[in-house]
């Protein structure tokens, strides 16, 4: 056997037939579909939290033609979800790959809730390219049921990683993604809403003087939650504060890993595969700056710190894997709040009227309430246009900030500035009684920044966007104000005092990484397969290229090339049902 490690480890007494990498959605679901297959699994987890990324996410899984668009009188067919993923990639993942997740996905759906982790579908949250062939305005993005949180008991969901301020109301009470759409809305049924949650916490007394973490777990804490209870419930052995240092190679083939435990370098063996989920490299600063568009900086992600910093990539980049899309994130506008670990995402803040994104010159440059990694793009594109868009400004006057949350800000109406954390001004806001103040403050070009609001204004009175066609398509309206007329995403932005929030280029992980096949093996540079080694998730390269077709196109990957794995490691690789498809595609 060789590693890549001068000092020999120690060899560890235990045997696996399969060792996962990682204790995120891809790969706890990896461990679990091999232990209901008989293998005898192990997970490794470099951080002492079980989640990773996943837990921190809205939990959302991107899912062709699944089984609970019917009950929402949807249809999708595999043709059409081919397509619109085949255009989507352009050309950088493989035809049959993408074929297979578009087939895989909904069969893994199923298996979800078969372990206890059910799923429904969200009829009216549009895929992310509205104006495609092939994409629909609702369904195919699923969101977790509510998971009770007292099945994981106070030991299980303290190993679990907490998930982000912003996905909480008053930092305590998660909230699903129908709730949220209802609130942000602001549907005559969301103040009931609201109510209903609030009750709910705060009379649960028996759970709240045990902890103050919500027992009411939502997103990807419900997610996880499940996850991590099922992986319990078959007594798989979760190995914590255990990073991978490198790869065990026997034969040319992966046969183990060497992982630090307790100080010390300790050599496992994996009879049949070892899986690679541990995310990507988004941490990583020297990664970054070696792959990605400048300028960068791992303190703009919103992922975990100290996790994803790439060392599974290399591992396997050291086996012979090769890399793929190493250029490309998941991006999202993200913006710093002080005493917080990580940069908060703003996936939807923006998309609600009353606000405009600018560049430095005060001027818009794109459509604020499209999909967030197209809002990354742009910053990039425009920075390079004009020197001055990273960082962009987020710009709302009165009425938004009396009406609409953003970033760490409750509705004004509910928290007025006068109850705002006194450090939070000219940090995490800016604010001025006139536009020319505000633009003074920010560094941005008054007259351009007071033109931008002129036409914004005049543009919620006609109700067409003539710069971006904001709002003009259903993905934009989903979260905008329905009381809003005759545009959901635009209001006038004219009423003093007016507010500015800095937004930087971030992500929610990278796109690039190891190659694999459709069945999640890894390819090394001749696209042969490196046997014995798997890998999914943002460890892997994305089979959705550089785009991202609809919300839930991290998780569902993941999990749906995991379900995958397993069976090609049991010998009964999934076959291709619709391989016409592959024959006109040539």
């Amino acid at each position: 056997m060789t590693t890549a490690n001068s000092v020999k480890p120690q060899q560890a007494d235990q045997q696996f037939d399969v060792i996962v990498v990682g204790s995120g959605a891809g790969a706890l679901l990896a461990a679990i579909r091999a232990s209901d297959e008989g293998l005898r699994t192990l997970v490794v987890e470099k951080t002492a939290l079980v989640g990773g990324t996943s837990a921190i996410s809205g939990g959302g899984i991107w899912i062709p033609d699944n089984h609970d668009m019917p009950k929402a009188g949807l249809r999708d067919s595999i043709d059409v979800a081919f397509g619109y993923v085949k255009a989507c990639a352009k050309g950088l993942a493989s035809d049959d790959r993408v074929l297979a997740y578009v087939e895989t996905a909904r069969h893994m759906a199923r298996y979800l809730a078969q372990i206890g982790i059910p799923y429904r579908c969200m009829p009216h949250y549009s895929d992310y390219y509205p104006t495609m062939d092939g994409a629909l305005p609702g369904g195919r993005t699923m969101d977790p049921v509510d998971f009770n949180g007292a099945r994981l008991g106070l030991e299980g969901l303290n190993l679990m990683r907490p998930t982000n301020p912003g996905q909480l109301i008053f930092g305590r009470m998660n909230i699903n993604a129908f709730q949220a759409k209802s609130m942000l809305a602001r549907e005559r049924k969301s103040k009931w809403m609201l109510m209903w949650i609030m009750g709910r916490y705060f009379l649960d007394y028996p759970w709240r003087n045990k902890t103050r973490r919500d027992r009411r777990l939502t997103g990807g804490q419900a997610l996880i939650g499940g996850l991590l209870t099922a992986l319990r419930q078959r007594q798989i052995p979760l190995w914590l504060d255990t990073p991978l240092t490198s790869l065990v190679t026997e034969n040319g083939r992966v046969a183990g890993v060497v992982v630090q435990k307790n100080g010390q370098a300790l050599q496992l063996q994996a009879h049949q595969a070892v899986i690679l989920g541990a995310g990507g490299f988004e941490r990583n600063q020297a990664m970054r700056e070696q792959y990605l568009p400048q300028p960068t900086e791992q303190g703009w992600t919103a992922t975990p710190p100290g996790a994803n910093t790439g060392d599974t990539i290399r591992a396997g980049a050291a086996v012979g894997g090769q890399l793929h899309l190493m250029a490309h994130t998941w991006g999202v506008p993200t913006m710093e709040v002080p005493k917080e670990e990580k940069f908060r995402p703003m996936f939807v803040e923006r998309s609600l009227p009353g606000c405009m994104v600018v560049n430095a010159r005060g001027e818009r440059f794109l459509n604020e309430s499209g999909p967030y990694p197209e809002f990354q793009q742009a910053m990039f594109a425009d920075h390079a246009r004009t020197g001055g868009t990273i960082p962009a400004w987020i710009v709302f006057d009165a009425g938004f900030r009396a009406n609409y949350p953003i970033g760490p800000l409750m509705p004004g109406a509910a928290v007025p500035d006068s109850r705002l954390r006194k450090s939070w001004l000219n940090t995490v806001y800016w604010k001025g009684e006139t536009l020319e103040a505000l633009a003074a403050q920010i560094g941005v070009d008054a007259a351009g920044l007071v033109a931008s609001a002129a036409r914004m204004t005049e543009f919620a009175r006609t109700g067409k966007d003539l710069e971006f066609d904001r709002g003009g398509n259903v993905f934009d309206r989903y979260y905008g104000d329905a009381h809003v007329k005759p545009n959901p995403n635009l209001a006038p932005i004219a009423k003093g005092p007016f507010y500015a929030m800095k937004l930087h280029p971030g992500d929610i992980g990278t796109k690039g990484g190891l190659l694999t096949d459709r069945d999640a093996r890894v390819l090394d540079d001749a696209g042969a397969v490196v046997q014995g080694l798997y890998c999914v998730g943002n460890n892997a390269a994305s089979v959705m290229g550089p785009a991202y077709p609809g919300a839930g196109s991290t998780l569902g990957p993941a999990m749906t090339f995991a379900y995958r794995a397993i069976a090609a490691i049991k010998g009964q690789p999934l076959p291709l049902e619709r391989t016409d498809l592959l024959e006109r595609a040539t």
